[in-house]
C-alpha cells in the first residue's frame, strides 16, 4: 500500500472511532396511536357483529363482513406489524400478492358463472 492510500484508511477509520455509532436507535410509538388502533378494532367489531344483529342478509351481508374483515386486518398490520413505518419495498412485497390473489379469485368468480351455464346447457340439469 502506498503511503497515502495508508493515511487515508487511517484518517478513514479515525473519523469512524471519533462519531460513536449507536446500534439502538429503534423508534418508540406513543401509546396514543395504539390505543386509537385498538378503539377503531372495537368499532370495526362492533359494526361486524351489528350486521348479524340487525340481520341484514344475502350478499350484502357478507359484503360488508369482509369490509369490516379487511379494515381490521389493514390495522393490525399497518400498526402492529409495524407496516406503515417500513420501506415502501417491503410494504408493496407484502400488500400486493393478496391484492393479486383476490383479483384471481374475481376471475374465478366470473369464469365459474359460464361454467355452470356450460355444464346447464350441453350435459343439462341432471336427474
Amino acid at each position: 500500500m502506498t503511503e497515502a492510500t495508508a493515511n487515508g484508511h487511517q484518517a478513514l477509520h479515525a473519523a469512524n472511532d471519533a462519531a460513536p455509532v449507536s446500534h439502538d436507535t429503534h423508534q418508540e410509538h406513543p401509546l396514543k396511536t395504539y390505543f386509537i388502533v385498538w378503539g377503531w378494532l372495537f368499532v370495526l367489531s362492533a359494526c361486524s357483529y351489528a350486521v348479524d344483529y340487525i340481520g341484514i342478509q344475502g350478499y350484502p351481508r357478507w359484503a360488508l363482513i369482509l369490509i369490516f374483515m379487511v379494515l381490521k386486518a389493514g390495522l393490525i398490520v399497518a400498526v402492529f406489524m409495524h407496516m406503515a413505518w417500513e420501506r415502501l419495498a417491503l410494504a408493496y412485497a407484502i400488500i400486493v400478492p393478496p391484492v393479486f390473489i383476490l383479483v384471481f379469485v374475481a376471475m374465478m368468480v366470473l369464469e365459474s358463472e359460464y361454467t355452470l351455464w356450460s355444464r346447464l346447457t350441453f350435459f343439462g340439469a341432471g336427474p
